[in-house]
């Protein structure tokens, strides 16, 4: 993964705002706040982190997997796309 591309600041960026999410659901349950509110905001942290996925699934597929192709190599790279789908889907 080129890290220093902007997808990946992308990504780090949804990482960096799902970790302050989850930082204050810890401060909430400690706080024992209504656990209603407390879920929806597990609930968005789960979606930060979804997308995130996305966006890092995406850079690789634009990069690793080219690269793969275009050397003869992407059999093995499909391979792991397709456990990953398959975990999103099954």
């Amino acid at each position: 993964m080129d890290h220093s591309s902007h997808e990946s600041a992308k990504a780090l960026d949804l990482l960096k705002t799902a970790k302050g999410q989850v930082e204050g659901i810890i401060r909430m349950v400690e706080d024992d706040r209504y656990c209603i509110d407390v879920s929806k905001q597990v609930h968005a942290a789960i979606a930060l982190l979804k997308k995130a996925n996305l966006v890092i699934l995406k850079q690789h597929m634009n990069t690793c997997v080219k690269d793969a192709i275009s050397s003869d190599k992407g059999s093995e790279k499909i391979d792991e796309i397709s456990l990953i789908l398959e975990k999103y889907i099954g």
